[in-house]
């Protein structure tokens, strides 16, 4: 069964792209990953200093929200993230979306940017 697939677009307030960037790679990757959430980007948009754009995915519809609640019940995203990435983050949007194409199949290193 291919993987369901959030595709994530963040616009940031301005000047907080650089710092959500570093908190979003340090921090919430490692979280995600050691959850089995796989991460395709970020992607800093070209037009728009201030976006960033990602997929998220899990292995399928009923393991997305057990997944998301692991990660945004634990004591990372409620004491450490949270507090700070939520006042940089002006609006986000998702899509959720099949992978048809198993882009999520490949090797973890061959996804990493």
């Amino acid at each position: 069964m291919p993987h369901v697939v959030e595709m994530r677009i963040y616009r940031l307030k301005p000047g907080k792209r650089d710092a959500m960037l570093h908190l979003f790679r340090t921090r919430a990757m490692p979280a995600h990953a050691a959850i089995g959430m796989k991460i395709l980007g970020p992607f800093p948009a070209v037009d728009d200093p201030d976006a960033f754009f990602l997929m998220r995915a899990f292995p399928g519809l009923a393991a997305r929200e057990p997944m998301k609640s692991r990660f945004y019940d634990g004591d990372l995203w409620l004491r450490e993230l949270e507090p700070v990435v939520m006042p940089m983050i002006d609006r986000y949007e998702a899509v959720l979306v099949e992978d048809t194409l198993g882009l999520f199949d490949a090797p973890e290193e061959a996804r990493a940017p």
